[in-house]
């Protein structure tokens, strides 16, 4: 691995189908946003001679981020598969998204994958986002390793950096936190800063010099072993410290020279368990070189340290109806299990899914079975169906290289599952199984659009559900009592992207207009109408006389209807007719145009003409007698209040309250939480959170997160429910 005294040549640049679990390796590669992942990917992909010095395919693409909408916003947006060979092997990079907005890639990211390359820029340190998703890692128990980017910046100090990655990723234990390498500077520049010229190896003790363009190792000299002695002990006490020989620690206490081959395979050992965290560094290539400073190293960590497909236990199983089936092994032969980890639209080929074969061994021209639950809340289907699999390639850039099958512990992309969506699950139409879901997060911001024009209108529908076909962050809700479309998103940048997915990719031009919230109207007090509905024009006329009280009643109470009538005032025939009216003006509202909630209707009298009177009468009757009773009442405008949850760090808990003040919250607890966080709960009005997931990721530094759910309806403020009564009637 990264430190061994021979390197793995590189392949010759193309990927192809795996023939054994135990040549691969899923990586996925994990930072904030602008910390150079796609940079290190390309590199990665140099160094295996995958593309050329440009970082391009034959075709000229990019081999990540080659989408066009991330060309136009210059950063990554989604999940990117750049398989390459080295040594014999097949490495699966995933790169993914920075972008707090673009979690969901990440997610996906991570579920696909073995182990994780935390890529941290040595200009910007390590953020709170980073922090938490190491930590998700650390719960399932994810082999994890750092490489510290943008070594070129001015003030960049590998020393300072790896200090604060031991900091802020080895809290239980800094020792798991250490450096494999230490960079070697050249001569200082105008600026005084001194590039990246080469790396020396604490465990080899080998110099690997990149100054020439090319990779040469040699001995350090006698003035660069006092520099690494003290760095290379302490390597070495942190890897027997993690080792399973609890004998080394002793041999090396005593003053024994521990052999290298020893000390490489603890190393490799202890990093493929997950419970030591390796620090590599990554510098940009010399200009016309064809390896990046430290690409090599990285490369043979990722293939001789991280674990192979056979060594990550897959996650559970049942039948689509939930009966428990033994655990999957990760073996060809065995039950085909795949799951959906990308779904793409492809103008050419129509839709592309990205998959991650568990177990068995998945073929083109194959009928599988298409399970997949839990997402009816999101505008995603249950499926359970059988589909025809397509053509199995190998993504690189736009490129698609066609597979002839693709076996447990790989990845590949199947054209043509039309009904399948991210989250599914493939396997054997005679032996349907169904993947425990990994978690989601829940999109909070709303973003309420109609069609642009009436040609809009015709194709929005159908571009709505393939965009939420690909994305399950995103969730489609036809609200039926403000009548919006309303897709909540993760944030503003993910907001952008749908829009200008449904602009590019479906042709969808949509207007961005106000979202608004559900408010209701309740009686203040007790009231009484009349409805009269007397006309005569020729023929049978229409008379209708009935008189109404109504009242308040507790939250949640609805519409009561009640009949009090005596001595035949009003025929049986037509009460439930009074009762249709005035529910139907309920539905309406009375006041600013909003349903009508919480108030009981009593019928009291009426009158009733023995050829006039017909339903249509009575209804119309009931819906005037409500209007009227309204007209003499105080109409409380009701607002939707929802229960919010956040878990912030302690540091920002005051914030946090205070923001509730401002946005008429009432903070109702707070629970000290694991890991240095408050859960803050509170009750604030909607109207006062649509923006709240983009203003808490400002308060927070990026590092909180929310929850909400409704609670109840409450009057409004008499100012802000005046203002809304007049823009109702502006309106009407």
């Amino acid at each position: 691995m990264g430190d061994k005294a021979n390197a793995h040549p590189g392949a010759a640049g193309r990927a192809t189908a795996a023939d054994h679990p135990a040549s691969v390796r899923n990586v996925v590669l994990v930072g904030h946003s602008g910390s150079g992942k796609t940079t290190l990917v390309e590199a990665l992909a140099l160094t295996a001679g995958a593309v050329n010095r440009a970082g391009r395919v034959e075709d000229g693409t990019a081999v990540s981020d080659y989408d066009d909408i991330e060309h136009r916003q210059q950063r990554s947006v989604q999940l990117s598969l750049v398989p390459v060979e080295w040594g014999g092997y097949k490495i699966n990079l995933l790169d993914t998204p920075g972008y707090a907005d673009f979690v969901g890639e990440l997610r996906a990211g991570l579920r696909a994958a073995d182990a994780a390359l935390f890529v941290v820029s040595a200009a910007d340190g390590v953020d709170g986002a980073t922090r938490m998703v190491w930590e998700e890692c650390a719960a399932v128990g994810m082999p994890r390793a750092i490489v510290v980017t943008h070594l070129e910046a001015a003030r960049a100090d590998f020393g300072e950096m790896t200090r604060t990655c031991a900091e802020a990723f080895g809290a239980d234990d800094p020792d798991a936190v250490l450096p494999l390498y230490l960079p070697l500077h050249g001569a200082k520049g105008p600026d005084g800063h001194a590039p990246v010229t080469g790396l020396v190896g604490l465990l080899s003790q080998r110099v690997f010099d990149y100054a020439s363009g090319e990779r040469k190792e040699s001995e350090p000299g006698e003035d660069q072993l006092p520099l690494i002695e003290d760095a290379r002990n302490k390597l070495i006490e942190g890897i027997i410290a993690e080792s399973e020989d609890e004998s080394l620690m002793d041999r090396y206490l005593s003053g024994e020279d521990l052999d290298f081959k020893t000390l490489v395979d603890d190393l490799e050992r202890a990093v493929a368990r997950g419970i030591f965290h390796p620090v590599l560094a990554a510098a940009p290539a010399a200009e016309g070189a064809r390896q990046g400073i430290g690409t090599v190293e990285l490369l043979e960590l990722i293939t001789g340290g991280f674990p192979t497909p056979l060594e990550h236990p897959a996650p559970a199983v049942t039948t689509p109806g939930g009966k428990a089936r033994p655990a999957l092994t990760c073996d060809p032969e065995g039950p085909l299990v795949a799951e959906v980890v990308k779904t793409a639209s492809d103008p050419y080929v129509g839709r592309v899914s990205l998959v991650r074969v568990f177990s068995g061994t998945l073929r083109p021209d194959e009928t599988v079975h298409v399970s997949g639950h839990g997402l009816a809340d999101r505008g995603h289907e249950d499926h359970d169906v059988d589909e025809r699999v397509g053509a199995l390639s190998s993504p690189f850039g736009k490129q698609q290289r066609t597979l002839s099958s693709c076996i447990a512990g790989d990845l590949a992309c199947v054209a043509k599952l039309n009904r399948a969506e991210t989250g599914d699950t493939l396997s054997a139409k005679d032996d349907p199984l169904l993947m425990e879901p990994w978690d989601m997060p829940d999109p909070l911001l709303p973003l309420a659009i109609q069609a642009h024009s009436k040609a809009d209108e015709d194709k929005l529908s159908q571009g709505l559900s393939r965009l939420v076909a690909e994305d399950p962050t995103m969730r489609l809700e036809q609200n039926q009592d403000t009548h919006q479309v309303v897709l909540w998103c993760l944030g503003e940048a993910h907001a952008d992207v749908a829009l200008e997915r449904l602009r590019s990719r479906y042709g969808v031009q949509v207007d961005v207009v106000a979202h608004k919230v559900s408010l209701r109207e309740t009686f203040a007090g007790k009231s009484a109408g009349r409805g009269r509905h007397v006309k005569q024009s020729g023929g049978h006329g229409q008379y209708a006389i009935c008189e109404i009280e109504v009242e308040p009643l507790p939250g949640g109470s609805g519409i009561e209807f009640v009949d009090k009538v005596v001595g035949g005032a009003v025929p049986r025939q037509f009460i439930p007719s009074v009762e249709k009216g005035v529910r139907a003006q309920a539905a309406k509202g009375v006041a600013a145009g909003y349903p009508l909630i919480d108030v009981r209707i009593t019928l009291l009298d009426g009158k009733a003409h023995s050829v006039d009177s017909s339903d249509a009468a009575f209804q119309t009757a009931g819906a005037l007698a409500l209007r009227e009773a309204a007209a003499d009442a105080k109409i409380h405008l009701l607002e939707p209040v929802a229960e919010v949850r956040v878990l912030v760090g302690d540091d920002h808990v005051g914030s946090v309250m205070s923001d509730f003040s401002g946005r008429r919250g009432r903070v109702v607890g707070t629970e000290q939480a694991p890991g240095g966080r408050t859960l803050v709960r509170a009750e604030v009005p909607e109207i006062e959170i649509g923006r709240y997931a983009v203003d808490l990721r400002s308060l927070s530094q990026g590092t909180a997160r929310f929850s909400r759910t409704y609670a109840r309806h409450e009057p409004m403020p008499p100012q802000l429910s005046e203002r809304i009564r007049e823009q109702a009637q502006d309106v009407s």
